[in-house]
């Protein structure tokens, strides 16, 4: 099986920590999305759309879209569970995590960067600020979520790790990367650092992949 990611890519960080959460082994492969990798015409092959992550395993059609490689790694491998065993709670765990997945992620992503900068005139203060505003309010938003709603535990829901904290961390991650100040969100600092303490997500950190800078 292997993964096509980027070091510090947030959507590659989520399979990763699902990955090691299940004890899954992978290849990964990187694709330098700074230096227009995800543009080689083998990789577009592998995904038309240029983005990571991409699964691939032999035999088969590759695989794309974080969250669709979550769902799929869970019917995969069940245990330990990644979403909860009712409809309502994997419902809810499945809206917490689109909200950062499908609705903030996707607006700082390098590509939306890159057009940005070369169409719209940003320079890297304007940048800042444009993450400042959809990293905050995709967790300000989780924040009011896991502060009024019941389901909410030691981590998103419950009291063991969900699609739902991989989100949230991808985003947390992010923010503390580029030094981001987003105002307070207590619930989501106590639930990053419940994750902070767990090894799957410690080894997934964008660091401590290959490529990462020293």
């Amino acid at each position: 099986m292997d993964l096509y990611g980027y070091w510090r890519s947030a959507a590659t960080y989520r399979v990763r920590v699902a990955l090691n959460l299940k004890g899954i082994g992978v290849h990964e492969i990187p694709i330098d999305l700074d230096k227009g990798e995800q543009d080689a015409p083998y990789f577009r092959a592998i995904n038309p759309q240029g983005a990571v992550p991409a699964l691939v395993e032999p035999g088969l059609p590759p695989l794309t879209q974080s969250l669709a490689l979550l769902e799929y790694l869970e019917e995969l491998h069940p245990h330990p569970a990644l979403l909860p065993a009712d409809p309502r709670g994997r419902a809810r765990v499945r809206s917490l995590a689109a909200g950062i997945a499908a609705d903030s992620h996707p607006l700082i992503v390098p590509r939306v960067r890159n057009y940005l900068m070369q169409r719209e005139g940003f320079d890297a203060t304007r940048w800042k600020a444009w993450q400042t505003q959809w990293f905050g309010e995709g967790l300000r938003t989780l924040e009011a979520r896991l502060t009024t709603e019941p389901g909410t535990g030691k981590f998103c829901h419950g009291d063991m790790p969900t699609f739902a904290d991989l989100c949230l961390m991808s985003c947390v991650i992010g923010v503390r990367v580029f030094k981001l100040d987003i105002g307070p969100t207590p619930t989501v600092d106590r639930i990053a650092t419940a994750c902070d303490e767990l090894e799957a997500f410690a080894r997934a950190h964008p660091k401590l992949q290959a490529g990462a800078p020293t």
